[in-house]
């Protein structure tokens, strides 16, 4: 891994920028788990973004310096214990997928469903992660027009990410299925409000017929 760029982003903020989203991924894991185990001076708020990470309330004006010679191995994505979620794989772009893909429609779903994904990030809408895991010859585009409305629960993809929308938006990814209970993704009975939260796992369980 380079090393990162890091930058003032406020009287007590940094923001550091690294190459990739998955040396973004990495980083934002390190800066967790020196702050768990009392390494990292008193810092507010950790924010990962697709290619960087911000922090937020930052006391020591020596953390700059600092970032900037860590050593950060790779991303372990089997930390931890993983989210299953339901998913019935009859999206109106599975065929789409499917060619993207050079495969049987029929194979979408055991392809994304053996995969294990990780929430780089959250953002677009509340409870909205963007997951990743897919290997980059399974990434497929936008589509060209987007959809004025994306009912709640759609799972979706786009570029390196996979998404499920927690409530009916606009949007331009690709459908591929649907998750039966959406209400989970953002809850505010509960705390934390949102089911997925950076660095969550995440597992795609098959349920119901297609059709």
């Amino acid at each position: 891994m380079s090393g990162p760029r890091v930058l003032p982003a406020g009287p007590r903020a940094l923001l550091v920028e690294l190459a990739s989203g998955e040396e973004a991924e990495a980083f934002h894991a390190e800066l967790l788990r020196r702050r768990a185990a009392g390494e990292l001076p008193a810092v507010r708020e950790v924010v990962p973004g697709a290619r960087t990470v911000l922090l937020d309330g930052v006391e020591d004006p020596g953390l700059a310096g600092r970032l900037r010679a860590w050593t950060v191995p790779p991303l372990r994505r089997g930390d931890g214990e993983a989210v299953e979620i339901p998913v019935v794989y009859d999206g109106p772009d599975l065929a789409d997928v499917a060619e993207a893909w050079g495969v049987a429609v029929g194979e979408v779903p055991r392809l994304h469903a053996r995969t294990e994904f990780r929430v780089a990030f959250c953002g677009f809408a509340p409870g909205f992660g963007y997951l990743t895991g897919l290997p980059g010859h399974l990434n497929v585009p936008r589509r060209a027009t987007p959809r004025t409305r994306v009912p709640a629960g759609a799972l979706a993809l786009a570029g390196p990410y996979t998404g499920v929308y927690p409530r009916p938006s606009p949007g331009g990814w690709q459908l591929i299925g649907r998750m039966p209970e959406p209400e989970a993704l953002w809850d505010t009975g509960c705390e934390p409000a949102a089911l997925f939260g950076p660095g969550t796992r995440v597992r795609f369980v098959e349920a119901g017929v297609r059709g």
